[in-house]
């Protein structure tokens, strides 16, 4: 039986264009939802409105960097004007960065880590939050088992330093939030198929310096002996948007078949 939790619902998703955002456009259309596509750049998305459009589905694209707030705050207006409702939103977008040891690590480097996940994470809910207020909704912010609950990704210390930032700020959204019937949950993915490694740039040389000489085991999520798939993220992505789990907020999910639970 086809799934149509969401029907009348209307959803933004960050990063949209790729991986677990697209699957999760993806999904959410499925279900129902209608999907504002925001992605760096339009054509990134345009794949994924094809498939929505094809399937019967209804999405609009929204070019913006998530780092800037006047394109964030545009983003939402966007959706608004468009569909006159905002009900669940996926702050999704975000890099690697930069892969350096901290000492060779360049400032500016730090700096734009934060800025495309931590600061993108609060502009999307603080643009978000006055279009969500008289309805309630949910609210799902993409963070990591890297900077929660593993810390062996040498060199990672600004993604790591970003993603202890979104379950920190997730967790005071959602009590801020509660009174308004918004929830604000945290999903924290382990290694999953997609390309945010396009976005990783790593100081291989001076990496060497800090490598820790521990290996794991082969095929290190033990349930699936591989890692997971976006699809596999975008069901509980939907599930979060749907009121199947009206009373859940302020919780970290882990979806990595139990991968840091070997770190």
């Amino acid at each position: 039986m086809e799934n149509k939790s969401l029907q009348g619902k209307t959803a933004i998703v960050t990063g949209a264009g790729s991986g677990i955002g697209r699957a999760s456009a993806l999904r959410l259309a499925q279900s129902g939802a209608k999907v504002g596509l925001v992605d760096i750049k339009e054509e990134n998305a345009a794949e994924v409105k094809q498939a929505i459009g094809d399937a019967g589905g209804e999405a609009i694209i929204i070019e913006a960097d998530v780092s800037e707030p006047i394109q964030v705050e545009q983003s939402v207006k966007k959706v608004l004007d468009t569909w006159g409702q905002l009900d669940f939103v996926f702050a999704n977008a975000g890099v690697n960065g930069h892969l350096a040891p901290i000492e060779d690590l360049p400032v500016e480097e730090w700096d734009q880590t934060l800025t495309n996940n931590l600061k993108s994470t609060f502009l999307t809910v603080k643009y978000a939050i006055p279009a969500m207020k008289s309805r309630g909704g949910s609210i799902v912010i993409t963070s990591s088992i890297n900077g929660n609950r593993t810390f062996s990704g040498i060199g990672m210390s600004a993604y790591s330093s970003s993603k202890a930032g979104q379950m920190a700020f997730g967790k005071m959204a959602a009590l801020e939030l509660a009174e308004y019937r918004i929830r604000v949950n945290i999903i924290c993915p382990g290694a999953i198929e997609t390309n945010i490694r396009e976005n990783t740039h790593k100081d291989q040389e001076n990496l060497k310096k800090v490598k820790i000489p521990v290996e794991f085991p082969e095929g290190n999520q033990p349930l699936e002996h591989g890692a997971g798939k976006p699809e596999q993220v975008a069901d509980l992505i939907r599930f979060l948007a749907s009121d199947e789990s009206s009373h859940i907020s302020g919780t970290e999910l882990y979806i990595d078949g139990t991968e840091s639970l070997l770190r």
